[in-house]
């Protein structure tokens, strides 16, 4: 299953399941009325970050690191203004993969919302492919919630809306749960659980800790 990096944007950890196909919800929400949204490219809520110069490093401790930046760069999409963040991932060194991810934040209810993405994929130092681009207004495309502002148990939501490209979609476990990592104890950490109708029966479940002041 490809869950695009940008999902676990802020998570402090990473932990891929497979479950039984009875265990996905059926009914997430995928029509957020954009059209309601004065939108911002730039700003935070407790468990999302896009302010320009912040960098977010991942390993997984088996020689793959991704390092995630909110760049000074902006994109408009769809007629939107959405500010792009740029992935990165490493294979013990080897460059693996370049994404552009394009985020913005609506005013209203704070939500975050992902409206696409362009992929280089490496082989050698090489671009070899492009792995799933998409991009709100496109070929049938729209935004998805990557972060709610407010995470309420149970919630269920499209984070990508790309029909036969990009389908990522949540539910939320818990926002009260507890991490240990190498750096410390963390609390109120939200939990999810990710999945895609393009790959029925497998999911990812994902720990976000809250955005430091």
């Amino acid at each position: 299953m490809k869950m695009h990096a940008a999902a676990f944007l802020w998570a402090s950890a990473t932990v891929a399941v497979f479950q039984p196909r009875s265990a996905v919800p059926l009914d997430f929400t995928r029509d957020f009325n954009l059209a309601s949204c004065t939108f911002a490219s730039t700003g935070r809520v407790p468990y999302f970050v896009l302010e320009p110069g912040h960098i977010l490093n991942l390993e997984d401790g088996k020689g793959v690191h991704l390092t995630i930046t909110v760049t000074n760069e902006t994109e408009i999409v769809g007629g939107i203004t959405t500010r792009v963040v740029e992935e990165r991932e490493t294979d013990h060194g080897a460059l693996v993969e370049v994404s552009r991810n394009y985020f913005a934040i609506c005013a209203e209810n704070k939500g975050v919302f992902y409206f696409g993405e362009a992929v280089d994929m490496y082989k050698g130092g090489k671009i070899v492919s492009h792995e799933g681009p998409w991009r709100h207004g496109s070929n049938g495309a729209a935004a998805g919630l990557m972060m709610p502002a407010l995470p309420l148990v149970g919630g269920r939501y499209h984070q990508e809306v790309a029909p036969k490209v990009a389908m990522d979609r949540a539910e939320i476990l818990a926002t009260d749960g507890r991490l240990r990592t190498p750096y410390g104890a963390l609390t109120h950490v939200l939990e999810t659980r990710e999945s895609t109708p393009l790959e029925p029966g497998a999911t990812e479940l994902k720990s976000y800790a809250r955005a430091l002041a």
